[in-house]
C-alpha cells in the first residue's frame, strides 16, 4: 500500500481509467508531513499503552520506538525488545502500518521489523543520510556517538526513512512441512536491509545508472559482502530499486551450478512483492533466448551454461540490444566468466575425438547475445589479484563488508579451526598425494590434468579405506556427542566422494544405529547428493567395482528441499548431513554449528564451505571446522589472499585460540576467590555443596563491584567455554566452571530479573555441566544452608526479622532481604496497587541510598526491616479497620486524596470502599476489562456512589481512575472465584 499506492477508478475525459493513489511522496520527502510523538496514547480492548515515541508520516505509524533509561542497569535492550511484543499483543492495531521497531537503552540501539527476533535487530553504524549528502555511508560513526544518535540520523532522516520503507523491505513466505503430520504452514517473515545492505544497493544502483548510459562503461562494479552477511538479500534489494530507476530494466540473475540457481530464485520468489514481478527460471537455451527477446522487463534466472552456443559454433546468437538490460552474477570471480579461448575436442558419432574447435569463457558469449548489457557481480569472497576475467566483467569493487566488521555488527558470528590429523591419521603416501594434489587443484576443488586425476582416485582410495572411515565416524561421533552435551544445534560432514558419503554414513549408523531411518521424514543422519542411473542400488556380484548407493540415498529436487527443512528446524530430528559438494555454497542452517571437513578445498570453496556454520542463531557463541584432511595450509593461503584484498577479520580462529582465552579467564575468576578454598565443594556431600556456594556467594559480596565483576566474566567463561568443547583441556574445567556457574546463578536469584542485559549469557553451554557437577542427592532446606531458621508463619515474622539482622553474612542477608521484599511488594501489588506502589518505592528509594553510598550494610539492613515491619503493619491495617482484603483495597485508593480524607472522614470512606466493592464485584464478568460498555458502566457506578457520599467533585476523576486501576488487578481473581 505505501511502496505501491492504492489503485483506483477515475474519470478522465469521460472514460474510466486506472490510476494510483500515494499516500507518501517519495520523491519529494518534504513534500509529507513528519511527526515524531512522545508517549502516544493507544487505547485498544479496554486497555491504554503509552509506547515511548512513534513516528508519523502523512498520520500513518510507520515507527514505533521504545527508550530504557541509561542510568537503570535492569533497563537492558531485550526489556525493550519484550515490550514492543507486549504492544503487538495488547494494542495491535498500532503495528497495521508499522514498517519497523527501534529499540534503545539510551546508549545502544538496534532496528528491527515486528517479525524478527531479538538476535535480529541490528545497529546503524553510520550517520551518512544519502547518497545525495556525498557520504558513501562507510564512514561510521564516532565511538563518542551514542548508538541512538547514529541511528537516528542515519536511519530516521526523512529521505532515508522513506528509501527503507519503498526500496528495503521484504515479506517472505516461507513453506514449512511438519515430518510427523505432513501437513504444510506458511510463515510470513518480514525483513529490512541492514545499514552495509542499504548503502551498498544505493551505491550499486547509481555505479549501474552511470554504467547503462549511452556512454557507460557497461561494468557497473563488483559488491563483496561476506558470506552469511545477506548477500541474497541484498541482491533483491538492489533489483527492486533497479526497476524504480531504470525504463522497465530487463534483469538476468546468473548462476554456475542448478542448485545455486534454485536457491536464488526461491529467495527473489519470496520478495515478489517489493519487485513488482515474480522471477522466472529459463528451463532450456530456447527458453532463455524467448525470454530475453522482449521488447523490456523481466526478471530471468538462468545458470551461466546456457549460455552456449549451438552446433558446436563460436558465437552465440544475438537476442538484444536495448542498454537497459542488467546482468547479475552470483559469486562473480569464477573462471567461466572469461573471454579467453581454448581449443578443444571435437567427437564424432562414436564419441572418438576427431579434430578441434575454438572455444570461448561464457563470458564471451554473453556479450554476444547482450551486447549493450550492463554487468555487475555480488561476491561473499574478494576477487583474486590474478583474476583479470573478473575485473574485465563487472569492473571494480563498489561495496566491501568483511568479517570483521560483520562479526562486529553481529550479522555472523565467528568460526574456529580444530586439526583432527592426529585423531584420524593418514600414511604418509597419502599425505604426499595431498601435497601434490593440493598444489594441482584449481579454485573451485577440481583437478584439471590426468595425472591429478589419477592421484586424485589413489587418494580417494586411501581417505576412504574402510578402517580409516571406522576411525573417523568414532571421532565424529563422540566429538559431536561431547559437544551436544553442552551446546544444541547440528552438523554437516563434507566428504570427497559419494562412495565415501554412502561408505561413512554406513560406519556411522553401525555405531548408533537409532540414528538410522529410511524414511526422508525421520532419522537423525542422512545423506545429500545425487545419484545416476549407472549407480547400482544394490552390491552387484558381476560389477563389484561399480558404486552402490541405496535407494534411501537416492533424491530428487523435492526430496532435498524437504530435507533441507528438517535441517534449518532447529526441532527436528534430523542433526547431521553428510554432503560431498551440495549445501556447500547459499545453504542457510542457523542453528549449523560444526563442520567436519575430511576434503580438499582451496580459495573461494573453502571459504564458501566454512561459512556455513557463521550463521547468527539464539546464544551461538562461534561455529566450528573440524579439518580432518589437512586443509590447514588452505586456509591459510585463503587468509593471506582475504586480507591482501582489503578484507578484515580472520576467517578461522583456531580452537587453541578459543582454549588461549578460556584458560585466561579462567585465570581471572581464580584471582576473584584468592583466599577463599573452594576446591573442597567437589569432594563434600549436597549440603555442604549449597553451604559452600553461599559462603563463596557472600565472599564475592564483600568485594568492590564484586558481583558485577563475577557475573561478568562468568559470563565470558561460560561463551568460551561453548566455543573450547570438545577440547581436552576444556573438559577438563568442566566442574569448575560448574562450581562458578552455580555461584553465578545463585547471585542472579537476588536480581528478580536474569543479568543478560539483552543477551542470552550462553547458558546454554552449560546447562548440562551444572545439573552433573551439584546433582542433589536429597531436599536440603536453603534457610538452614543459609545458617538461619525457617519461620513457620511469614517471611516477615518478627523472629525472622531478627534473624536476618544477626546473620553472620551480612551481605548475604542484605541481598535476601532485598530479594524477599522485592516478592512480598509484587503479590502485594497483585491485590492493592495503591499500597503496593508506595511499598515499592520506599524500597527502591532506600536501595538507591545504598547504591550511592549514603548507607552502610548495617544502615540499609535497619532501613529494610523498617519497610518489612511496615508492610506487616499494612497487612494489618485492614483487620484494625474491620475491613476484607477487596474493601481495604479500595479503602487505600480513595485514601491517597488527603483533603478527600479531611472532609469525609475515616468512616464514610470505609462505607465508600464496601459498596464500592460490592457493586464493581458484583458487575465484574469475565470480559468486563475488554469491553468499553461494560467499562463505561463501571464507571457511572462509582461516580454514582461517590456523589452519594459527598466526594469532593474537583477530586472524583482521579479517585475514579484510581478505582478502576485497582479493579482491573482484582478483576481476574474474582471470576477465577
Amino acid at each position: 500500500m505505501l511502496a505501491e499506492g492504492i489503485p483506483v477508478t477515475v474519470i478522465k475525459d469521460g472514460q474510466e481509467r486506472g490510476d494510483r493513489v500515494w499516500l507518501v511522496d517519495f520523491q519529494d520527502p518534504e513534500n509529507n508531513v513528519f511527526f515524531a510523538i512522545n508517549q502516544f496514547t493507544v487505547a485498544e480492548h479496554n486497555q491504554n499503552k503509552r509506547p515511548d515515541v512513534v513516528l508519523f508520516v502523512n498520520g500513518l505509524p510507520l515507527v514505533v520506538i521504545e527508550l530504557k533509561n541509561p542510568a537503570d542497569k535492569q533497563a537492558t535492550l531485550r526489556k525493550a525488545f519484550d515490550q514492543i511484543q507486549t504492544y503487538k499483543s495488547v494494542i495491535p492495531s498500532l503495528f497495521f502500518y508499522n514498517a519497523f521497531c527501534v529499540i534503545s537503552d539510551g546508549l545502544e540501539a538496534k532496528a528491527g521489523t515486528i517479525s524478527s527476533a531479538f538476535s535480529r535487530f541490528q545497529t546503524w553504524k553510520t550517520p551518512a543520510t544519502s547518497l545525495r549528502t556525498g557520504i558513501d555511508g562507510k564512514k561510521e560513526s564516532s565511538p563518542q556517538v551514542s548508538q541512538l544518535e547514529a541511528l537516528i540520523k542515519g536511519m530516521l532522516n526523512k529521505a532515508t526513512l522513506l528509501d527503507l520503507i519503498r526500496n528495503f523491505i521484504v515479506f517472505e513466505r516461507d513453506k514449512k512441512t511438519d515430518t510427523k503430520t505432513g501437513l504444510v504452514q506458511i510463515e510470513t517473515v518480514k525483513k529490512i536491509a541492514a545499514y552495509h545492505q542499504y548503502y551498498a544497493v544505493n551505491k550499486a544502483v547509481e555505479t549501474t545508472r552511470l554504467a547503462a548510459t549511452e556512454k557507460g562503461n557497461r561494468k557497473a562494479g563488483v559488491v563483496w559482502h561476506t558470506q552469511g552477511s545477506g548477500k541474497s538479500l541484498s541482491m533483491v534489494f538492489y533489483a527492486g530499486k533497479l526497476i524504480h530507476s531504470l525504463d522497465n530494466p530487463t534483469i538476468v540473475v546468473i548462476t554456475d551450478r542448478n542448485d545455486l540457481d534454485q536457491q536464488l530464485f526461491d529467495t527473489f520468489a519470496a520478495s515478489a512483492s517489493l519487485l513488482g514481478q515474480p522471477p522466472v527460471q529459463a528451463e532450456s537455451r530456447e527458453h532463455l533466448k524467448s525470454l530475453l527477446r522482449v521488447a523490456s522487463g523481466g526478471i530471468v534466472f538462468t545458470t551461466i551454461q546456457k549460455f552456449f552456443p549451438d552446433n558446436d559454433r563460436a558465437i552465440y546468437d544475438r537476442l538484444s540490444e536495448r542498454r537497459n538490460i542488467i546482468v547479475i552474477a552470483d559469486e562473480a570471480h569464477r573462471t567461466q566468466y572469461g573471454f579467453q579461448a581454448k581449443l578443444i575436442d571435437t567427437r564424432d558419432g562414436a564419441g572418438k575425438p576427431d579434430g578441434k574447435r575454438l572455444a570461448y569463457g561464457f563470458a564471451k558469449y554473453m556479450r554476444d547475445a547482450l551486447p549493450n548489457a550492463s554487468f555487475i557481480g555480488f561476491t561473499g569472497t574478494p576477487v583474486e589479484s590474478t583474476d583479470i576475467n573478473t575485473p574485465a566483467v563487472f569492473g571494480d569493487y563498489i561495496d566491501i563488508y568483511d568479517i570483521a566488521q560483520a562479526v562486529e555488527d553481529g550479522a555472523t558470528v565467528r568460526i574456529y579451526y580444530e586439526s583432527r590429523l592426529a585423531k584420524v591419521n593418514l600414511t604418509e603416501d597419502g599425505r604426499k598425494l595431498i601435497e601434490e594434489l593440493d598444489k594441482e587443484m584449481s579454485d573451485d576443488g577440481a583437478s584439471e590434468t590426468r595425472m591429478a586425476k589419477a592421484r586424485w582416485t589413489k587418494l580417494e582410495a586411501i581417505v576412504g579405506h574402510p578402517e580409516r572411515l571406522k576411525n573417523l565416524a568414532r571421532d565424529i561421533v563422540s566429538h559431536y556427542e561431547k559437544r551436544a552435551e553442552f551446546f544444541e544445534g547440528k552438523a554437516m560432514i563434507v566428504t570427497m566422494s559419494r562412495r565415501i558419503a554412502v561408505a561413512l554414513y554406513d560406519e556411522i549408523i553401525a555405531l548408533r544405529p537409532q540414528w538410522h531411518n529410511e524414511d526422508l521424514k525421520s532419522g537423525a543422519l542422512k545423506v545429500v547428493m545425487t545419484s545416476s542411473s549407472s549407480d547400482k542400488i544394490e552390491f552387484d556380484p558381476e560389477d563389484p567395482e561399480s558404486l552402490v548407493i541405496p535407494a534411501y540415498h537416492r533424491t530428487n529436487k523435492e526430496d532435498r528441499h524437504l530435507l533441507s527443512d528438517r535441517m534449518k528446524d532447529p526441532q527436528d530430528p534430523l542433526k547431521l548431513v553428510i554432503v560431498r559438494d551440495m549445501w556447500l555454497t547459499g545453504f542457510d542452517v542457523p542453528c549449523l554449528h560444526t563442520l567436519y571437513i575430511d576434503k580438499l578445498m582451496k580459495r573461494h570453496t573453502l571459504m564458501q564451505a566454512i561459512a556455513r556454520v557463521n550463521r547468527v542463531f539464539m546464544d551461538k557463541p562461534g561455529g566450528l571446522v573440524v579439518d580432518y584432511i589437512g586443509i590447514g595450509n588452505a586456509l591459510k593461503e585463503a587468509l593471506d589472499f582475504y586480507s591482501s584484498s582489503g578484507g578484515k577479520g580472520d576467517p578461522a580462529e583456531t580452537q587453541e585460540k578459543a582454549l588461549e582465552l578460556l584458560l585466561e579467564k579462567i585465570e581471572v575468576v581464580h584471582q576473584m576467590f584468592h583466599g577463599f578454598d573452594y576446591k573442597r565443594f567437589f569432594n563434600v556431600g549436597t549440603s555442604e555443596r549449597l553451604s559452600i556456594i553461599l559462603q563463596a556467594e557472600q565472599f564475592l559480596l564483600v568485594q568492590e563491584q564484586g558481583k558485577e565483576r563475577f557475573i561478568k566474566e562468568s559470563t565470558t567463561l561460560s561463551k568460551l567455554f561453548a566455543l573450547s568443547v570438545p577440547h581436552e583441556d576444556a573438559l577438563a574445567l568442566t566442574d569448575e566452571i560448574a562450581f562458578f556457574q552455580s555461584v553465578r546463578a545463585r547471585l542472579l536469584k537476588f536480581e528478580g530479573e536474569s543479568d543478560d542485559g539483552g543477551k542470552k549469557s550462553y547458558e546454554t553451554a552449560i546447562r548440562q555441566i551444572v545439573n552433573q557437577a551439584v546433582a542433589s542427592t536429597g531436599v536440603v532446606d536453603i534457610f538452614d544452608a543459609a545458617g538461619i531458621k525457617k519461620p513457620d508463619i511469614s517471611l516477615l515474622s518478627e523472629e525472622f526479622l531478627q534473624d536476618i539482622r544477626e546473620m553472620k553474612h551480612r551481605n548475604l542477608g542484605l541481598e535476601l532481604l532485598k530479594k524477599i521484599l522485592n516478592d512480598e511488594i509484587k503479590v502485594r501489588l497483585k491485590f492493592n496497587i495503591t499500597e503496593g506502589k508506595n511499598l515499592l518505592e520506599m524500597l527502591e528509594a532506600t536501595i538507591k541510598k545504598y547504591q550511592n553510598n549514603l548507607l552502610s550494610t548495617a544502615e540499609i539492613i535497619e532501613e529494610l526491616l523498617a519497610i518489612a515491619r511496615k508492610i506487616r503493619a499494612v497487612d494489618g491495617l485492614a483487620e484494625k479497620l474491620k475491613l476484607t482484603k477487596d474493601e481495604f483495597a479500595f479503602y487505600t485508593a480513595l485514601e491517597v486524596n488527603d483533603s478527600a480524607v479531611k472532609v469525609l472522614g475515616d468512616e464514610t470512606l470505609k462505607s465508600i470502599a464496601r459498596e464500592i466493592a460490592d457493586k464493581v464485584r458484583k458487575n465484574a464478568t469475565i470480559d468486563w476489562t475488554m469491553k468499553e460498555s461494560a467499562r463505561a458502566r463501571l464507571m457511572v457506578i462509582v461516580k454514582r456512589t461517590l456523589n452519594k457520599y459527598g466526594y469532593p467533585p474537583d477530586k472524583q476523576q482521579k479517585a475514579v481512575d484510581t478505582v478502576l486501576k485497582q479493579a482491573e488487578v482484582l478483576a481476574d481473581h474474582w471470576v477465577e472465584q
